[in-house]
């Protein structure tokens, strides 16, 4: 049995969210009505995973999250709100150790939450699996058991002293084409992957995350602050250019293709035969349309299900090259995990070793 313990200070949700997890027949569930509950059913219960609202009274959200990491980390999936405010917010959390998120239904509560049931069940499902990684906040927890410091609240998101010098290159030409594609925790690995790599880096990087609409143009923002390269979201035609990462508008697709005036990335309306999106399998068999296979460097990262894996494997197999990330690193290996099962990785590496072999195969291009 899978342990779960919902938390939420609406009766309802509570209501809605048991009932379908009980009519799976393999949750135990408990339930708490804000984050103070939260925290003593979190040594009571024992959950294998926590969904766990934003907004609450007496402890919020954020201010839970930050305490489960440092008590007893456990997967948590935030349920949040479709607003840009509430993806900042949620991304917060991600950089807190929240493996996902689910979006809460705002009009006709009742009616969307058993349309996002299944989807909603599998994110769980995907969590009560995750891995967490064993340095997660482990300072912070060792000086939190030895009493030597306190710990505050809720922990400051991450953001350098100084911004990264950044050198903006404005429709420079490029020779190749990094293609990186992720899901369930791909925010903090983006983070991870892109921070490590220079401003002058000489390809463009093209980023297909697994994403609501509301939840990119926050995300490319954040990294962008973060990186020394120049992060933009894609809602327009745009000419790719070295020294960019061009992320993909969610509940679209992102593509590539060449124009007289050379290549060029935009968004696509999503198609159904593609599951995710943006989609990860269409990000790259665009590319191979119009690129040289060997000028193709596909990446792909943590992230449930197989999106990626079949187009990836593909490149791989006409000379282009691919990154998968390990095991030991990756919160959900199963993305990155399908390449490798297909034959289709050249390099399976953690996710702080990927940045290096990345540069190492652009070097020898």
């Amino acid at each position: 049995m899978i342990r779960l313990l919902i938390v939420d200070d609406s009766p309802l949700m509570r209501r809605l969210l048991g009932r379908i997890f009980t009519a799976e027949g393999d949750f135990e569930i408990a339930y708490a009505r804000d984050g103070l509950e939260a925290l003593e059913q979190l040594a009571a219960f024992e959950p294998h995973v926590i969904t766990l609202d934003v907004h609450m009274p007496e402890m919020d959200g954020l201010a839970c999250l930050d305490r489960i990491m440092l008590l007893r980390p456990c997967p948590v999936v935030m349920v949040s709100s479709l607003t840009e405010a509430g993806a900042d917010v949620t991304l917060q959390a991600l950089e807190l150790g929240a493996v996902d998120f689910i979006a809460k239904p705002v009009r006709a509560v009742s009616l969307e939450i058993e349309a996002l049931a299944p989807r909603l069940v599998e994110k769980v499902r995907a969590a009560a699996r995750a891995r967490l990684p064993g340095s997660l906040r482990l300072a912070e927890r060792v000086r939190l058991r030895s009493g030597l410091k306190r710990v505050p609240a809720a922990a400051p998101p991450r953001h350098p002293a100084a911004a990264p010098s950044k050198r903006r290159i404005k429709g420079a030409p490029t020779h190749g084409l990094v293609l990186v594609g992720t899901s369930t925790g791909g925010p903090p690995a983006l983070d991870a992957l892109l921070s490590r790599l220079p401003g002058d880096f000489p390809w463009p990087v093209v980023v297909a995350q697994h994403m609501p609409g509301s939840f990119t143009g926050p995300l490319s923002r954040r990294l962008d602050k973060l990186c020394a390269l120049t992060v933009t979201e894609a809602t327009q035609p745009m000419r790719l250019a070295s020294g960019h990462v061009y992320i993909g508008k969610g509940d679209a697709d992102i593509i590539v293709s060449v124009r007289p005036d050379g290549p060029i990335v935009m968004p696509a309306p999503s198609l159904p035969e593609y599951r995710w999106h943006p989609s990860v399998d269409r990000m790259v068999d665009s590319a191979l349309q119009d690129f040289a296979p060997e000028r193709l460097i596909g990446v792909l990262m943590t992230g449930m299900g197989s999106d990626g894996a079949e187009a990836m494997a593909r490149l791989r197999a006409k000379g282009g090259r691919t990154i998968a990330e390990a095991e030991e690193s990756a919160i959900v290996w199963g993305m990155p995990g399908e390449l490798v099962r297909r034959g289709g990785a050249q390099v399976i590496a953690p996710l702080e070793k990927i940045a290096d072999r990345l540069m190492d195969m652009v070097d020898r291009s």
